[in-house]
Formats: C-alpha cells, sequence, structure tokens
C-alpha cells in the first residue's frame, strides 16, 4: 500500500502551480528544505518521479502532469468536506477565499470588507485581485469561494448571480470639456487608451467600439485605469472608465468626463462559484451584502443606475 498524507500533496500542488521550489514554499509557509524533503519523500512512496529538476527550473515529467489532475480533484473534494461542515453551522465563520477582478477591487472593496466583516464576526477574509481567466481558473481548482467578475462568465461548472449594472464614461482632456461627446463611430477614429490584454474591460470598451482585437496604431494600452488616466491628462488620447472609479481616478488628474448618448456602454458584476460549493447558501448571503456595499457606493457618488 502506497503511503502519502493530504500535507504532502498539497505541496506538491504548489510545486506544480508555482515551478519553484522557492515561491512554493512560501506559499506553504514553510522552509524550502521542509518542502524539498517531502516532495522527496512522496516520490519515494510513489516510486517514480514527479518533477524534473534543473539549476533555473522544476518542471513536472508525464507521470507527474497526470499525477496533479487527480491531485487537484482530491484537494477540491477535501475542501468541500471542510466547506459542507462550515455550511452546517450558524452563520458564516472561518476562511473565505474572494476574488475580484483589478477594475472592481479598489474601489468597491473598501467597503465589501467592512460590510462583510460587521455581519459575519469570525469570517476570515481572504482576498485575491487578478483578471478573470485566473479566477474562473482558480475557482475551478478549489483555491477561491467565489469571485466578482463582469458577466456572462459563459461557464457550465459556475452558478452567476447579477449585482448590479453600470455605465463606462468617457475621459478626456480637460480642454475638451464642453465639445460634443463622440459617438462610437467617432470614438473608432480617436486615439483610445484601453487596457492591456486580458482585461475583460478592454474587451468590453473594443465592443462597444466595434473593433477587432487586432488593434490600429491609434490605440494605446495600460496596465491600470490610473495609468490611463494620467495618460488622458497629459493629452496623449481619451478612455473609457467604469463609473464606480471616477471618485478615485478623476481627482488627480486634468481631465473632464462625459457621458455617452444612448445606447451606452454598460456592464454588469456579478458573483460566481463552483455549481457543487457546499457554501451556496452561505454565498448568496454574501452577494447580498456585495449589493449593498454597491449601492450604497453608488449612492453616495450619485449613480443611479439599477
Amino acid at each position: 500500500m502506497i503511503n502519502f498524507t493530504f500535507k504532502q500533496l498539497r505541496y506538491f500542488e504548489a510545486l506544480a502551480r508555482h515551478g519553484h521550489f522557492g515561491r512554493a514554499a512560501e506559499d506553504c509557509a514553510i522552509s524550502q528544505p521542509a518542502l524539498s524533503m517531502q516532495i522527496k519523500e512522496l516520490e519515494e512512496a510513489l516510486g517514480t518521479p514527479l518533477f524534473e529538476r534543473s539549476a533555473r527550473q522544476v518542471r513536472l515529467t508525464g507521470f507527474g502532469e497526470t499525477f496533479a489532475v487527480r491531485v487537484r480533484e482530491i484537494l477540491r473534494a477535501l475542501d468541500e468536506l471542510g466547506e459542507l461542515a462550515r455550511a452546517s453551522r450558524d452563520g458564516l465563520v472561518g476562511r473565505l477565499r474572494i476574488g475580484v477582478i483589478p477594475t472592481i477591487a479598489p474601489y468597491l472593496l473598501p467597503r465589501i470588507i467592512g460590510d462583510l466583516s460587521r455581519a459575519h464576526a469570525g469570517l476570515d477574509l481572504r482576498v485575491r485581485e487578478t483578471l478573470t481567466a485566473r479566477l474562473i481558473q482558480e475557482l475551478a481548482e478549489g483555491r477561491l469561494d467565489t469571485a466578482i467578475v463582469a458577466l456572462p462568465v459563459s461557464e457550465p461548472s459556475l452558478t452567476e448571480v447579477r449585482l448590479f449594472s453600470e455605465d463606462f464614461v468617457l475621459v478626456r482632456p480637460s480642454a475638451d470639456a464642453g465639445k460634443p461627446v463622440p459617438n462610437r463611430e467617432t470614438l473608432r477614429e480617436m486615439r483610445l487608451l484601453l487596457l492591456e490584454e486580458g482585461h475583460c474591460f478592454r474587451d468590453q470598451a473594443l465592443s462597444f467600439c466595434k473593433l477587432q482585437s487586432a488593434l490600429p496604431r491609434e490605440l494605446l494600452d495600460g496596465s491600470s485605469l490610473s495609468t490611463l488616466v494620467q495618460m488622458v491628462g497629459a493629452g496623449i488620447g481619451v478612455t473609457l472608465i467604469p463609473e464606480m472609479a471616477m471618485p478615485v481616478e478623476l481627482r488627480s488628474a486634468p481631465v473632464s468626463v462625459a457621458r455617452f448618448n444612448s445606447p451606452r456602454p454598460t456592464r454588469t458584476i456579478g458573483m460566481v462559484w463552483r455549481k457543487t460549493s457546499p457554501l451556496a447558501e452561505q454565498l448568496l448571503q454574501i452577494a447580498e451584502i456585495v449589493r449593498g456595499a454597491a449601492e450604497t457606493l453608488r449612492r453616495q457618488q450619485g449613480i443611479l443606475t439599477a
């Protein structure tokens, strides 16, 4: 009989994911020598190597790749057993791993954290901010419990719950204040600043302008909404940002804001989680708190769109 521990499987999964002993050890909160020893013991128990090791890189063997798929399934099932126990208690306590996309996190997250802490004092909130594709992957692998993203994600294994919708606004240099608001056809002729590849907000802006992903020279990329707004303030071009970002991003750049005429560009924000999650009922409660936090923020900003 082959003997190994769940702890060794978690260490293996971390090393398979990071491909680096130092980063995997940091992720697991253990020393690198301790991680190496556990991986070595796991390989000895299995009787076959899991990794190819070189001076600079750690790579899964063929068996290691097959083993990794099954290990992730086992660890996800193990996590769901813990979630099942948590779901049977009164209230939501313990760890909640929540992902948020970068075009939401800086603006809504502080209020969400405050509201969740007041509603569930025993909640240990762990936040992960990254792009939608990575969040969906980590949800599928059981490394997140839920995520706040732009809908739809169209992933059959996930439940989607709508939270709210918001418009995009046009940000242009302050000298352009009072000029006619361009329509989508006119906007296509302007130097449009967008987030770099991978951001769903970029794809939504391109869709509104009816532009293809193969971009013309006049479109420039930025790494964050803050960068885009500062570039607009420097006279480089124009950009689109979501309404909730206005109070934060517009206070330190010489820019003006204009609202588009109908049809306005918009996005729908929602929460997603695995359909198999035992925390589904509790996550619906969390979604109501997030929705309330967003409504309060939007009311304070004078944004009335439902």
